[in-house]
């Protein structure tokens, strides 16, 4: 190692240089040594301590000491200093030797562990790119279809409520159930206050029971009457609130829905809509 060559350098100068120069070159060498140990011992241990063996000898300071004394004990501080950082940079080594051993095992560890997660991965991204191409080529849409929504036109009178429900109630007409239901939800949404709302979220229901979704119909009809109670279409979607709950079973409920749309609203009950009144009661097995 390069210590060991710097010491035997170190010890040919000590005899061929004269002793003030020893002392003022081999100092500084050495101190310049000491300082590159710390760096060593910072960048391998950091937070640890940053101080390595100090020599146990040390140079005489008692001034009165003759000129050769002083300077075989600062030649021989030299030296000790020079074995005390030998010591420590053979114990760095091979800690960082160590360290190095301990590292190369984990990373084998890893990548062994990597291997069947990187399979697995691989399987789950060709099964899911496989079923994300099967679902787009199922979702495709119809051209047929698509021509039919183009051809039903938004009528434009002025009054941007009325012509949000119509064309929501044109797209119904037509069959096209998932482009009415958005066009009716988003014309509720947009004009809460407007006569029409109720219209809407009344039709919305509709075209959900129309699309096999009676939960989803539960759920909006029972909002229109419950936000829109005299609303014009609140009485409707009570009714086919029973509509849907007998589709989901639930024939008491829809009993007890009939039962309050005749209390709440009686003349339309026995009147606009008694025949669908008797109908709802006798698919409900009401009493």
């Amino acid at each position: 190692m390069k210590i060991f060559g710097f010491t035997i350098l170190l010890a040919s100068v000590l005899i061929s240089a004269p002793v003030s120069a020893q002392d003022s070159n081999t100092d500084k060498r050495v101190d310049r040594l000491e300082q590159e140990m710390r760096a060593i011992q910072r960048k391998v241990f950091p937070g640890g301590s940053s101080r390595f063996f100090e020599p146990e000898i040390t140079a005489d300071a008692d001034p009165a000491s003759s000129g050769t004394t002083s300077t075989t004990s600062a030649v021989t501080d030299l030296i000790a200093r020079v074995d005390a950082l030998e010591s420590s940079l053979a114990n760095l080594t091979g800690r960082v030797e160590e360290n190095g051993f301990r590292l190369k095992k984990i990373e084998d560890q890893l990548a062994a562990s990597a291997a069947p997660v990187a399979s697995a991965t691989s399987s789950t991204v060709s099964g899911s790119t496989a079923a994300t191409t099967a679902a787009a080529s199922e979702a495709a849409p119809d051209p047929k279809r698509v021509a039919g929504v183009a051809a039903i036109v938004m009528p434009e009178t002025g009054d941007a409520a009325e012509d949000a429900y119509i064309y929501g109630y044109r797209l119904w007409d037509a069959k096209f159930y998932p482009e009415a239901q958005a066009q009716l939800k988003k014309a509720a949404e947009e004009h809460p206050n407007h006569r029409r709302a109720s219209f809407a979220q009344n039709l919305l229901g509709r075209a959900y029971l129309d699309d096999g979704k009676p939960a989803l119909a539960s759920v909006a009809l029972y909002e229109n009457y419950q936000k829109r109670p005299r609303g014009e279409r609140a009485p409707d979607s009570l009714y086919f609130l029973s509509t849907a709950l007998v589709q989901l079973g639930k024939k008491d409920d829809a009993c007890r829905v009939l039962a309050e749309m005749q209390d709440v609203y009686p003349d339309v009950a026995s009147g606009r809509l008694a025949d669908r009144v008797a109908s709802g009661k006798a698919a409900a097995n009401c009493k």
